[in-house]
C-alpha cells in the first residue's frame, strides 16, 4: 500500500519545527528515521496532513551528559549510539538491549527518540528508560517540561505528549556505583518484537525489573533484596499483575513464565554485577 497524501516540511530549526507543530496539532507527525512511522503511513494506520522532518537540525543530533545522565536528543540514531565509545559503562543496561532492537538496516536509520515516540509495549528504548527511571523531555512553542518515563507511557502506543509537543531528548540515568544491570528477552527471531523482555536494576537496597511485552506499557516493579521462595512469590505475582494476553506469538501462560524465569535469571545477573561494581 501507499501513504495518503500528506505536505511535507523538513525544518532547518528546532524553532522551525515547532512554529510548524504549533500550527498543525494533532495533523502532523514528527519524522526523523521513519523506522515505525513509515510502515504505519503505507499501511493507512495513520494519516496525517503534514510531516514534519527533524534529521537536519544540528541542536538534535548529538547526546549530552549531563551530571547523572546521558540525555538523547531526538535526531540521535540507534546505531549512533551503540557505537558511542564507553556505552557499556555508563549505560550497562542500553548496551546490552540495543543489539536487540530490529536488525543492523533499521538501527541505522531509527532514532531512540522515535522508538519512544511510538510507544510499542514491547520495544526495548522505552523498557530500558522505564527500568532506569529515566524521563522525557518535551517541547513546544510555549513551554518546556520533563515527565518521568513511568507517567509518559500511558497505553499501547499512547503517550503523555500533547499534540503540538516534540520529545526534544530522552534522559537516561548513566551508571552508579554498586549498582548492577542486566538485560534479556525471547522472541520467534533476533532483531523480531520480543515476546516478553526484561530489565533488571538491583543495588545494595532493592531490586528493579521492567517488563515489556506482556501488558500495554513497559512495567516495573521494586522489590527489597528478595532470594529463594521468597523471589519466587514476588515474580509470580508481577507476572499475573500485568494481565498478560494471548496472540499468534504466544499463550498468556507462557508470557507469565517467562516473566517468571527472565526475571529470575536478570535479577541474578545484576546482583552478580552489582557486586563486581561495589
Amino acid at each position: 500500500m501507499k501513504p495518503a497524501p500528506f505536505g511535507y516540511l523538513r525544518a532547518a530549526s528546532l524553532d522551525e519545527a515547532l512554529e510548524a507543530l504549533g500550527r498543525h496539532g494533532a495533523e502532523a507527525r514528527i519524522v526523523a528515521g521513519g523506522q515505525s512511522l513509515l510502515p504505519m503511513l503505507n499501511m493507512r494506520l495513520t494519516k496525517p496532513a503534514m510531516l514534519i522532518d527533524v534529521m537536519r537540525i544540528e541542536a538534535l543530533r548529538e547526546p549530552v551528559p549531563e551530571r547523572g545522565a546521558l540525555v538523547i536528543p531526538a535526531g540521535v540514531r540507534q546505531a549512533i549510539l551503540l557505537d558511542r565509545p564507553g556505552l557499556a559503562d555508563d549505560l550497562p543496561l542500553l548496551a546490552a538491549a540495543l543489539p536487540w532492537v530490529g536488525h543492523v538496516q533499521t538501527r541505522a536509520r531509527g532514532t531512540l527518540c522515535g522508538s519512544v515516540a511510538h510507544a510499542d509495549p514491547s520495544a526495548e528504548i522505552p523498557l530500558c528508560l522505564v527500568a532506569l527511571e529515566g524521563e522525557v523531555r518535551l517541547r513546544s512553542r510555549k513551554r518546556r517540561r520533563s515527565v518521568r518515563a513511568e507517567d509518559f507511557f500511558t497505553g499501547m502506543m499512547v503517550t503523555e505528549r500533547g499534540d503540538d509537543e516534540l520529545i526534544e531528548a530522552i534522559a537516561y540515568p548513566t551508571r552508579a556505583a554498586g549498582t548492577g544491570y542486566a538485560f534479556a528477552e525471547v522472541g520467534r527471531r533476533h532483531g523480531d518484537f520480543a515476546i516478553v523482555a526484561c530489565a533488571a536494576v538491583v543495588d545494595a537496597r532493592r531490586m528493579r525489573l521492567a517488563v515489556g511485552g506482556v501488558a500495554d506499557r513497559p512495567t516495573a516493579r521494586d522489590f527489597p533484596l528478595l532470594d529463594g521462595s521468597a523471589l519466587d512469590d514476588a515474580l509470580n505475582a508481577f507476572a499475573w499483575e500485568l494481565g498478560a494476553g494471548e496472540d499468534l506469538h504466544a499463550t498468556a501462560r507462557y508470557r507469565r513464565d517467562l516473566v517468571r524465569q527472565l526475571g529470575r535469571r536478570v535479577l541474578d545477573q545484576a546482583r552478580q554485577d552489582s557486586l563486581r561494581c561495589s
